[in-house]
């Protein structure tokens, strides 16, 4: 891993400063560039890591009942190959973000394996 180091002006090192640990998923989760419904989930998951969850909140996150819903409706739609050039992007992305949550999950995991 990288470590990289930034100069922040103090209002926004303020700001930043509780998110610690999860700033890399935070990046990672800009970077994607959500532009379907998929972003209403990534603001869930936005929201929860700003909050500065202990790693065993992060380890039982899920995002809401709605957007579980959402994806499952997505997933039956492909299934039956009925999705739409639209549905199939913000599939796409929820994918994207469903996996992000996987790698994060697994390296709180891990840390908390290697520090008990």
């Amino acid at each position: 891993m990288v470590q990289m180091i930034m100069q922040l002006p103090d209002d926004l090192a303020e700001k930043v400063r509780p998110l610690g640990l999860w700033m890399p998923t935070l990046i990672e989760l800009s970077f994607v560039g959500f532009r379907t419904l998929a972003t209403a989930a990534v603001a869930e998951v936005t929201e929860f890591l700003t909050r500065n969850p202990a790693p065993q909140e992060v380890l039982s996150f899920h995002v809401s009942e709605p957007a579980q819903a959402r994806l499952r409706r997505l997933l039956t739609l492909n299934e039956a190959g009925l999705l739409a050039e639209a549905e199939q992007l913000e599939l796409d992305e929820l994918q994207q973000l469903e996996h992000i949550l996987i790698m994060l999950k697994a390296q709180v995991g891990q840390a908390m394996q290697q520090n008990p």
